[in-house]
């Protein structure tokens, strides 16, 4: 029930959305959500209250399990969900405020936020993906961010927690919770998880399983995990998944997902199935038409993405456009290229570009990478002879050459 305060400001918000939509300057969606909260400190409460949530969270996935959590959840009735990534309070807001009906709810939330937001949405299920050095410039410390989550977690007793059991970060974050749904997921990057949270003792790997030297903290038994063919669950379930997404990690993404929703009731054989049909996640993974050329666009954030994307370019398609851009957003050091397996490319020509592509022509020149730089990603594309382009590009450089492609 939103109050007569509650429904002014949702009111406001709906008039400054609709100037921005009308003047150009954007799809409204945030600014809707600011004005919002600003009048009201209490309506993220409020527009949560009545609703059976999921929370996702994590440094890499977000957005793509949010969306295979919705399609999930939409075989049960509508879901409302933040698609566009908006993850902080403004764009869940939006969001809640967009579909007031729905009595479900994917949300997508910045690492950071999750304490509070959940203290405001209450959400039945939290997915904790993984953690991992992000902009260390802009976002902070992740064994600071695991404690805050971990406490934020406590808060919440009755909350079902689907962690990924295969990083160490999360597994930390979610073990004295009550009810865990262990998920493994994968944990391909581990270069920021050597030392136990808990102890400061080493995390020791012996192939699937880790423990701590220091105390019994070690990877919990799943209940749920996938391999090349297939997803598996609780009680012998065990049924076939073929993505449209590509990479092992979006397997790992889609059996969490799966995993949340049905822990709110779903049938496993309809989730999986909603999941399946997720084939693009706000133009990742989409393909586009740019003159002679088709192009396939991946984003990459913080080293563990990269090195997930990276593995996903399928360098016998076609050639290889890397944009790197060192804005606020993307975070302005740019010394984590160093931390980045570019030689990966070692035996494929690549195109350096971007507003930092200069940097990123060092780092490949150290990487033994044969490279040619093309500061302007369109013009980039179009050196490149005609046929398919796979596109790995950060934050901001991918935005920008999406809205070049699709007004252009």
């Amino acid at each position: 029930m939103v109050t007569t305060r509650g429904r002014l400001a949702l009111g406001a918000g709906a008039a400054a959305r609709w100037a921005s939509r009308v003047t150009g300057r954007g799809a409204g969606a945030m600014i809707g959500g600011l004005v919002a909260m600003t009048l009201d400190p209490s309506i993220l409460g409020q527009l949560g209250k009545g609703r059976s949530s999921v929370v996702v969270t994590g440094t890499n996935g977000k957005s793509t399990t949010t969306r295979m959590t919705a399609a999930a959840l939409a075989t049960m009735g509508p879901v409302a969900t933040n698609a566009e990534g908006a993850n902080m309070d403004a764009g869940l807001i939006a969001a809640l405020a967009g579909t007031r009906d729905a009595r479900l709810a994917a949300l997508e939330v910045d690492e950071m936020h999750v304490p509070h937001v959940a203290d405001a949405v209450d959400p039945a299920v939290i997915v904790l993906l993984n953690l991992s050095r992000d902009q260390l410039d802009r976002v902070g410390e992740i064994n600071h961010i695991e404690r805050t989550l971990r406490g934020g977690l406590a808060r919440h007793p009755g909350a079902v927690i689907v962690a990924n059991c295969d990083d160490v970060l999360m597994t930390s974050a979610a073990y004295d919770s009550p009810h865990v749904v262990w998920v493994a997921a994968g944990g391909g990057w581990a270069n920021d998880s050597v030392s136990c949270p808990r102890s400061g003792e080493v995390i020791v790997r012996e192939q699937n399983h880790w423990y701590s030297t220091g105390t019994d903290f070690k990877r919990p038994t799943p209940q749920w995990w996938y391999d090349d063919t297939h997803i598996h669950g609780p009680d012998g379930l065990c049924l076939p998944m073929t993505l449209a997404l590509p990479g092992t990690v979006n397997r790992g993404n889609a059996t969490q997902a799966i995993a949340a929703a049905v822990a709110l009731g779903a049938d496993p054989a309809a989730a999986v199935k909603a999941a399946e049909s997720v084939d693009e996640v706000a133009g990742r993974y989409s393909t586009i038409a740019l003159g002679e050329h088709t192009v396939r666009m991946l984003l990459a954030k913080n080293p563990a993405g990269w090195q997930e994307a990276l593995s996903m370019v399928d360098t016998d398609a076609g050639s290889v456009v890397i944009a790197v851009n060192g804005q606020v957003p993307d975070g302005e050091d740019l010394s984590w290229l160093w931390d980045v397996n570019f030689e990966h490319f070692v035996k494929h020509p690549v195109v350096a570009s971007g507003e930092r592509g200069t940097d990123l022509a060092v780092r490949l020149g150290y990487a033994g990478v044969e490279h040619t730089l093309v500061a302007n990603s369109v013009e980039a594309i179009t050196s490149c002879p005609p046929g398919h382009v796979e596109v790995v590009a950060n934050y901001t450089a991918f935005s920008q050459l999406s809205r070049a492609i699709n007004h252009g």
